[in-house]
């Protein structure tokens, strides 16, 4: 499946649009990671453990998405666009993203 931000694919032709496709992940949060990352925002630098969730939760809606498209017999996404969001309130959050494109059928 090729997936592209574009709105073609080099040196191929797009026959056919079938339709919107999206895959979600949500991704809660736990204390100990919670802790961490508030240390990490004192004193600066990365945080490794929000960093592994939001990659997982990437690979985790590419994959939802991807399935959708197949279901629709697509050799390709187009137009795909990722979002991530941090959703909930102070005291429980929840990192989302979002993945979504058009479907196509490839010449």
């Amino acid at each position: 499946m090729i997936l592209t931000t574009t709105d073609s694919v080099e040196g191929r032709k797009i026959s056919g649009y079938l339709g919107i496709v999206a895959g979600e992940a949500v991704m809660g949060t736990n204390i100990f990671r919670d802790f961490f990352a508030g240390i990490t925002d004192i004193l600066g630098g990365r945080s490794g453990s929000y960093e592994k969730e939001l990659r997982k939760a990437k690979a985790l809606a590419l994959e939802s998405m991807i399935e959708e498209a197949q279901a629709l017999g697509a050799d390709a996404v187009v137009g795909m666009d990722l979002d991530y969001q941090q959703i909930g309130g102070t005291d429980k959050q929840m990192l989302m993203v979002a993945a979504s494109g058009t479907a196509v059928k490839l010449a």
